[in-house]
């Protein structure tokens, strides 16, 4: 009888590790990783409809100065287990005057542009991506809202492992600006 019990524990841990070493590779953890690779800086108000390059979304925005000063984007490249995320790029968003402007990128979804032309009184647009890995949908979580920055006089970058996905807007280049921002996740 010891020698079956002997046996039966071996082969019960046996089974365990080949339980184990046998579980989906989609069930196991993932490593999300956020690298700025590009900095762009534009005139705010000449109408530049600015992206991020491919596979890239915005992570940061600063302005200084009124609306014939320039504003710098910040974007960003999404790693998932060191393989690049995936961006679709979709279409620019209707206008919005710049002056009472508030956004927000559809449910999962980031911004990987802005076009603005004019003063505060013109028009901006925001183009959106959603991401893939390995061709399943990337997943954002945790939105929120930053405080406010007054718009003349800012620089914006957005925590490690978050993306921008709203900017809110109100009067002139002295008015206060909020963006929108969630947590890049991914469930295997």
């Amino acid at each position: 009888m010891r020698t079956y019990g002997k046996a039966l524990s071996v082969v019960a841990v046996a089974a365990a590790l080949s339980a184990t070493t046998m579980a989906s590779p989609a069930s196991a953890a993932v490593t999300i990783k956020m690298e700025r690779v590009y900095t762009e800086t534009v005139w705010e108000s000449m109408g530049i409809q600015f992206t991020c390059p491919p596979n890239q979304v915005l992570t940061g925005r600063s302005h200084y100065g009124d609306e014939r000063a320039k504003t710098t984007y910040h974007c960003s490249r999404i790693l998932i287990n060191d393989e690049q995320v995936q961006v679709h790029s979709g279409d620019w968003t209707s206008p919005q005057r710049e002056s009472r402007s508030d956004y927000s990128a559809p449910d999962h979804q980031v911004i990987v542009g802005r076009w603005h032309q004019d003063d505060e009184n013109g028009d901006t647009r925001y183009r959106t991506g959603a991401l893939y890995w390995q061709g399943r949908q990337v997943l954002l979580a945790n939105g929120d809202t930053t405080g406010e920055y007054k718009e003349s006089s800012h620089s914006w970058l957005a925590g490690y492992g978050k993306v921008m996905t709203g900017r809110t807007h109100h009067g002139d280049e002295n008015g206060k600006t909020w963006y929108r921002f969630a947590t890049v996740t991914f469930e295997g």
